[in-house]
Parts: C-alpha cells; structure tokens; sequence
C-alpha cells in the first residue's frame, strides 16, 4: 500500500509503513513544493546500517530502562544544590514543545543552566532577521549571503528570486537585477549579473562605501577598491526605493549586518521588501558556550547533557572542547550515530529520526508545523523530548503524548481535536497557539568576545570557513547520496579541498591536487588545493565537515578536518593565513573537466536581457534548428495521436543547487559508487548540473545547466543497438528495456549528450538489509551489464494514465511531475504533452528562447532549453 504523510515543509511518500521518497508540502509556505538535497539524503539516513542501533555506556550495550534509572539517579545527586552542577548542551532548537519543556526543566533546576551550540549559525536563534520577499525586488545586493541555497528560508526565496527572472516573450518583459559580492562562489553569486570576488574582511568596507553614498554613514575604515561596482549599485538602489533588498549572510560581523538595516530603512524598503521576523521565545538560565566550556574546565560541571550535535568534533579550536569534556562527572551523549563525542561521554543514547519520532517545529519564517512519523522506530532509541521529560521528573510519556498534550494545554477549545486533526493534514498549523515557556531570557549568543568583529590585518592572505554543501557540518558525512554528489563549481566527488584562486596559484606555482600546509593562529593542517575561478586573489576557503575519525564506513577518513583551524574570534574569516607547498599529491576526482562551451557547437546559448527585449532577430541567433533540406532523416515526423511528451528547462531561472539530481537518484534507485568509480567516468547520475565559465577567469559569469536524457525524435542510440535494447514509443519517450540490453554500450558511444550509464559492477548486492527498503518499489532495480538513463519518470506517468483511464478522461496538464522537477525551488524545469496546445510545456517551446542543444546535430530533443539572459547594468558591461 502506497500512502504520503506529512512532515512539516515536506511530504513523504510510503509503502506499507516504508518510507521511500520525501517531497515539499506545497501548501507550506517556506517550501511551496520544493526540497532541498538535504531533505532528499534524510531518507537514507533513516536506512543507514551505521546508524546508533542501541544503549551504550563505556562500551557494554545496555537497554533504556538501564540508563533511565541512571540519570535519575544522578539528578538526585544535582537536585540539592538546585542543580547548580547540570548543564544541559543543544543545538539550536525551533520545537516550541521542546522549547517549553527546557523552560520546566529550569524551573525544576533554577540553578542549572542551559547552552546552545551550532557550528553553522552565529546568533543560533537568527534574532534580528528579516523576511525579503523578492518577489517585489528590481535590486538585490547580497553581502557574502548565500539566499538562494544555504539560507533557512533558501527555498522560498529561491522560487520568489526565480519568478522576477522568468520571461518567455519580449514584449513587456521585466527581470530584477542580481548583485553579489563574496570570498568564494556560491550557488547565488552565479545567478548575479554582477558578482565581484572580494575577501571576506572587504565586506564591511564595500558596504560602508555604499552607505555613505546613500547618505546612511560617513564613516568608512578602509579604503576599498571596485568603485565603478559601488557608484552602479549605489545608483540602482536610488532609482528603485521602496523596490530593493540588501541582505547579508550570517557570516558577516554584527557590523555588517547593523549597516544593511541601516540602509534598507534608508531606501524606504522596510514593510515592502524587507519584513520583521517574530523571534523565538526563548527560555531563562542560558549562558554561552565559551563559558560553558571554562566551567568544564574549572570542574564546576557534573552532569552534562549534550542533545544532538557533535562538540567534540566542532567546537572552536582554541577552547580545547576536548579536555574540558573529560573533567565532566558524568556525561550523556544523545545523537543519531555514535560519532567523537559519543566515544568520549558515559552514555550514549541513539536518537530516533525524525521519520520515527513525533515533535513540532517552526519554520524561519515563522509557520509552524507538526512532525509526523511513518515508521516504527528501526532501533533502541528515543527523542530529545522524552529525555527533557526525564530530567522533569515526569512519568514517561511517548512524543506523541508529550507534544499533543503540550498543544492541547495551550488551546484549551472544544473544538481542539478537529483542528488538531487539520493541522496534521495540512501540515501547516493556523488555527492553533503553540506552546509557551515560563521563562524568558535574553538572546543566546557565543558571548560578545566570539563573535566575528572586522580585524584588520597586515597578513596577505585570509581563511575562509564554510559549510561544506553537501556535508554541512558533518552530519552528513556518512550519505552516499551526498558523498557523491559533484560540487556545484567544482565538481569534485568524495572530498574537500582548500580552495584558492588562479592569481594565489600562479603566485605560488600550486596545481590542483597539490599539497600546501596551512597554518593560522599557531594551528596547522594539510590540505590538498582547488584552483576556483571567480575566488577572491587572496582568500583560501576551507570546506568544514570533513576528516571525521568516528563516523559510519562512507564516511570514514574522507577529507580533511578544517575545524583543526577554526578559532572562536574567526568562526568564518580571519587574517594572518600561511601556505607553504609540502610537495606532495593528493588525487582529486571531478565529474566535469571542461567548463568553456562557448564555441561552434549549440551546447549554451545565452545574451542580455536588452538583446532580448531590442533585438527581433535575438530568436533567429539562438536557435538552431536545421532545415529539412539538410537532413538524411525523413523530414516528416511521426504521426503523435495521442500524448507527445516533451521537457524544458529554463536556464534563466535554474540556479545550479543539483536538487533534481539527488531527487532522481532517490526516486529512480539509482545505486552509488564511490570515489574509485567516478574516477574511471562510471558515475550513475540520470541527470547531471554542468557549470560552464565565461569571461575573465579571475571574475568568470557562471551559467549552470541541467542535464538529463534529450529523448531524440532521431535519437542515434537507437540506431547502433544490436538488440533493439533502446526503442521509441508512440508517444515519444525514448525507452530502455532492460531484459534486452547485453552490455555493448554502442548507444553510449553514438549519443552526443553523453547521458547514458552503465552497471559495470553489481552494485546492489552490497547493500545491507536495511538499505534495501530505501528502494522505489515502483522502479527497476538495475543489475549489472544493463545501460539505464532518463526515463522522464515513466512510472509516475503510467500512475497518471492508470488515473485517468479509471475516470474515462485524459492525463491533464501539470498532472506529471517528474522527480526532477517537483523538487527544484525554482520550477526551472517544464514537463508536459506537446500535442496539448495549452500546456504549458507547449505555450514555452512557442517563445524565442527556446533551443535545441547541439541542435545541428538534427537529433531534435524532446527536451529543449530556454536560453540564459543577464540583466547587465550599463555601467557594467564588460567589454569581453
């Protein structure tokens, strides 16, 4: 039995209580539909063998009842002093259940205290944060902020920034203008028409720059250079009031984020762009981490409960985590897999996935949810929330009861179970009051002296850290999914690299794979480099989440740990770096090596937004569809009668995040490989994300295409297959059948796309049972010697055909969603009948942006593209 749940911004489809593919919930407002490829690798980690599987304590596995008798035993020994020598650790937390159950705890323990850690979040409850609704944006600047993909809120600005581009036909066509300036390219500095590489520590002065020519401030701390992209952001900005946003990434200091308040308040953009986040209400008793970790120190800690996270691995370099972790009495570790801070804590308590537990949650912009299960727990484990009300002293209590008590306490209403019961429908709870605390404190932070500050520095060189954007902070290390999935730049597959420009690498004769020593504030690592067009001269970023010592077999021993160097004062940036080259070799494996297609052939087309709207032959140079004169193909084409399939991809709006890659690999089984096969081109990926390079190589445009199956009318696959493995059906799909195909690979070799792959290894066989059930029972699992590539999702279409035939009609538009394009935030990707005049994927194949690629290939692709525009500023355009 085939069923969908939901869970808060997603829905899950299961079977017979499995689940197998998660989606967004399209009625939630944060996600309208879309997924990142994180929420598409959750699943996995749900199957995942290395998972905690059951209660240890030095090493002996013992049950929950034993380590609830212990922990009630050791708050009788706290209780006395008020619980002066408890401290309970988390990461940040957006449950207002488990919010309100912290603030009982406290009440409980008025001299316990409470400490949030995050590697990835500054302000860890993102206090002081607007919404931007891009939507009404002509101008976006955007301060080392990546909104578009590593933001809380990335999916709904990805699809609202992604609307604003959207254009199908010249006539009164508008496009919103994208400016960027960052250390290293992200997935929103290529969507900028205007992107300058610049060192992180740069950021404050080019702002203030800009501010004092917006008349906000005088006052400027260091002379910047970039004038001309200063005075044509600073003249946009003035032309469009009440029309613009400014936004900073939370790796910038206080400072910067204070001057872009400052300067949307100055441009009228407040209440219209720019809209007020309600923060979280938070709990008393909190103190920071810093001063969490001199207590460890001092001894002054004896039960420590750290819920989530993984300190021992994260926390700042210059806090020596590690020896203050030991002094601890006694110490409790609750995660979902038992990594180095599990090793070193007393017990550990596997944590249940959020697939298996209930809970609720509240989105950045400040919806609601409850998280809904949809399976029985796989392993021994329990959830943060019956570990808080342990420490109450409560009776044990399932989630379910914990949190559907906390809500009906809080709507003490007649009517409270049906709008209980629409809430879990709709997943987006509106007719409800969360659950409150009582007690409030201040906002959390680090304390004020860890805090990122501008530091200026006569060093030549700066470090950057960043999340990786696969891993994040290493909670994914042990994801295949994610492990194999290219970087969006450079490609690469199983690594990280310290990232650096072309300028640092012809001054310091490095070539990509080469090993350099790091060394900053007295800390040093080795690393193996990456030469990154569009990097800033002189910044080397360093991608965290990896070189993980306690992790699940994917994981283990991959990269390198670039937290060895990351300090407190320097959580994301910081002066004073040396590289030194070891002379030694690291072997690198990347999926793309060629980044430059602007030549004979049609592989990318692309131009201005004023080409677009001025030039009437901009049409004609952009496609190239040959003449039948010229074709060796009957020039008449077969006789469609019924449903003619067809996909586009708009590249104007496509923002390169690789989410419909992952999303096919979950939803078609596609099986991974590992590094040593990607290295010999055997990568398994239905639809690749190429990135292509054009301009100067220092400051390079990006452009991101999309690459799936092209299901050719005159597909040469078809022609070379001995067997008849590869065919055409009457509605136009271009089909595999495996049982046919015996392994010659002649249709690989013929296609021009390169699209085709093939088993060359049995690489289901390894799975364990567990891994088996993430399986789409609805598609083929593949064995070896059998070619595979896009389908355009056929099972989903047969699943519509089956609809529709039961109820006499036929297979209405936007019906069929392919995994791809029901998981991209920005709906880049079009799939429909062509034969239906009114699709939509028909009405786009009409407009003059619409290409074939490699078009003078005479193949005629199914799939087609939209060519990419840049809205360049005037001012701007580059002379190359």
């Amino acid at each position: 039995m085939k069923g969908v749940q939901q869970k808060s911004k997603e829905t899950v489809t299961s079977y017979e209580g499995r689940p197998t593919k998660i989606e967004g919930n399209p009625t939630h407002p944060a996600s309208l539909g879309a997924t990142t490829v994180w929420a598409q690798a959750d699943v996995l980690d749900l199957y995942d063998p290395d998972r905690a599987q059951a209660v240890t304590t030095s090493g002996a596995i013992k049950t929950l009842d034993d380590f609830w008798n212990a922990l009630n035993f050791a708050l009788d020994s706290v209780k006395p002093g008020g619980g002066a020598t408890l401290r309970i650790l988390t990461e940040s937390i957006t449950s207002p259940t488990l919010l309100a159950q912290l603030a009982d705890v406290m009440q409980r323990f008025p001299a316990a205290r409470w400490c949030i850690w995050d590697p990835l979040n500054r302000d860890n409850f993102n206090t002081n944060e607007n919404i931007c609704d891009f939507s009404k944006a002509k101008v976006v600047v955007a301060f080392d902020a990546d909104f578009l993909y590593a933001h809380p809120h990335a999916l709904r600005y990805a699809r609202d920034f992604s609307n604003a581009r959207r254009i199908i036909a010249a006539e009164g066509a508008r496009m919103n203008r994208l400016y960027v300036a960052e250390p290293t390219p992200t997935i929103t500095g290529s969507n900028a028409d205007h992107r300058i590489a610049v060192a992180a520590h740069d950021i404050l002065p080019l702002a203030q720059a800009i501010a004092s020519k917006l008349g906000t401030t005088g006052l400027l701390k260091k002379k910047t250079n970039n004038e001309d992209w200063i005075d044509a952001v600073a003249g946009d900005l003035k032309a469009n009031r009440r029309e613009g946003v400014i936004i900073a990434g939370e790796t910038q200091p206080p400072e910067v984020h204070a001057l872009m308040s400052e300067m949307n308040a100055a441009l009228g953009n407040n209440g219209i762009t720019m809209s007020p986040v309600s923060p979280l209400v938070l709990p008393a008793n909190r103190l920071g981490f810093r001063e969490l970790v001199d207590e460890m120190h001092r001894g002054a800690v004896e039960l420590l409960v750290v819920l989530g996270g993984n300190p021992r691995y994260d926390a700042p370099a210059d806090f020596d985590f590690a020896a203050a972790f030991e002094k601890v009495k006694l110490r409790v570790h609750h995660s979902a897999y038992f990594n180095e801070t599990s090793r070193h804590s007393h017990w550990h308590v596997p944590a249940l996935h959020f697939l298996e537990s209930w809970s609720d949650t509240r989105a950045f912009d400040g919806s609601i949810s409850v998280v809904q299960p949809l399976i029985e727990p796989m392993y021994a484990g329990t959830s943060a929330h019956e570990i808080l009300e342990a420490l109450t002293g409560q009776s044990p209590r399932t989630s379910y009861e914990i949190v559907r008590s906390r809500w009906q306490a809080k709507n003490q209403v007649p009517d409270f179970e049906a709008k209980w019961r629409r809430a879990l429908s709709d997943g987006v709870i509106k007719e409800l009051t969360p659950p409150t605390i009582n007690s409030v404190g201040p906002a959390s932070s680090l304390n004020a002296s860890t805090l990122q500050r501008f530091n200026p520095s006569t060093s030549n060189l700066e470090v950057v850290f960043r999340p990786d954007v696969s891993v994040r902070d290493g909670r994914y290390a042990n994801n295949g999914w994610l492990q194999e999935l290219p970087r969006q730049f450079s490609k690469l597959v199983w690594d990280n690299a310290a990232l650096i420009s072309p300028q640092l690498a012809k001054r310091e004769k490095l070539k990509n794979g080469d090993l350099i020593n790091l060394t900053f504030r007295d800390r040093a690592i080795q690393a193996p480099v990456w030469i990154q067009p569009g990097q800033a001269e002189n910044s080397v970023t360093l991608a965290l989440g990896y070189g993980r010592e306690v992790v699940g077999r994917v994981g283990l021993g991959v990269g390198f740990n670039a937290y060895a160097l990351r300090t407190a004062d320097a959580l994301w940036f910081g002066d004073g770096l040396t590289i030194r080259k070891s002379g030694g070799r690291h072997e690198f494996v990347s999926t793309q090596q060629n980044h430059d297609v602007h030549g004979p052939r049609g592989i990318l087309h692309d131009g201005t937004f004023e080409e677009f709207t001025s030039n009437p032959r901009f049409a004609q140079e952009n496609k190239e569809h040959p003449s039948v004169e010229e074709t060796l193909y009957n020039p008449n084409e077969y006789p469609y009668k019924g449903y003619k399939w067809g996909m586009v991809v708009d590249l104007n709006v496509c923002i390169g995040c690789h989410a419909c890659t992952i999303a096919c690999q979950a939803e078609n089984n596609i099986p991974v490989v590992g590094k040593q096969q990607v290295a010999m081109g055997r990568e398994m990926h239905w639809i690749r994300v190429d990135t292509y390079y054009s301009g100067a190589i220092a400051g390079p445009q990006f452009t991101h295409q999309p690459v799936p199956c092209m299901h050719c009318e005159n597909a040469p696959c078809e022609l070379v297959c001995p067997v008849g493995a590869t065919v055409h059906d009457d509605e136009g799909l271009n089909l595999q059948v495996y049982n046919r195909c015996v392994g010659t690979r002649y249709c690989s070799n013929n296609c021009p796309y390169k699209v085709r792959r093939f088993n060359f290894l049995e690489y289901n066989n390894r799975l364990s049972p567990t891994e088996k059930l993430v399986k789409n029972p609805d598609v083929t699992v593949r064995s070896r010697g059998v070619m595979e590539k896009c389908t355009y999702c056929i099972q989903r279409i047969n699943a519509a055909r089956i609809s529709a035939e039961l109820d006499k009609r036929t297979i209405g538009d936007g019906e069929i969603v392919p995994a791809c394009a029901q998981v991209c935030p920005a709906e880049a990707i079009t799939f429909g009948n062509i034969n239906d005049s009114q699709s939509r994927v028909a009405q786009l194949k009409k407009s003059p942006l619409n290409y074939w690629m490699l078009g003078e290939l005479n193949t005629r692709p199914r799939t087609t593209y939209f060519a990419k525009l840049r809205n360049w500023n005037a001012a701007l355009v580059r002379s190359d």
